[in-house]
């Protein structure tokens, strides 16, 4: 999906508006995972999924904004969706930077979980402006609920993903 386009009039830079919607899912924790994405774009849907045979249901659920921020070709002003508390609020309340800004330990002596794809989305983020929100899971969000189908559908499916 492209992110920016020229106004041919007047020359002012749009920026496109994406949502992503995301959710990672585990059977057993650890074990086999997998994560759903859909990114939205005015009518244009895209659906993501994949999986890992041996995770947890954290990194699935980073696993899953990865990808669909990985999907963006160019910068997009990014409305992106999650039932992870962890991930909206370690965005939102800035607890992964202080992570980061403390050698990736959240406190003096416990070292941050899941650093390689923390590190990930803070690169992917900087490249669009998102906006972190929080959904509440298996509730009456209909991507909410694709997102679980599809993330549930590729630990079945045993589609691997090396996360």
């Amino acid at each position: 999906m492209t992110g920016v386009a020229a106004d041919s009039g007047s020359g002012v830079l749009i920026i496109k508006e994406v949502e992503i919607y995301t959710d990672g899912a585990c059977s057993g924790n650890p074990g086999p995972g997998g994560y759903g994405t859909i990114l939205k774009y005015g009518p244009h849907e895209k659906e993501i999924s994949g999986a890992c045979e041996n995770t947890t249901n954290n990194r699935m659920e980073l696993m899953a904004a990865i990808k669909g921020l990985e999907h963006l070709n160019e910068p997009c002003k990014v409305t992106l969706y999650s039932d992870s508390r962890y991930l909206v609020d370690a965005m939102t309340k800035g607890w992964v930077e202080k992570w980061r800004s403390r050698g990736w330990m959240r406190t003096g002596s416990e070292q941050a979980k899941n650093v390689d794809l923390w590190e990930r989305i803070l690169e992917l983020a900087s490249m669009h402006r998102v906006r972190w929100v929080w959904v509440k899971g298996h509730a009456n969000n209909p991507y909410n609920n694709r997102c679980d189908q599809l993330a549930v559908a590729a630990v079945k499916n045993k589609g691997a993903d090396p996360v």
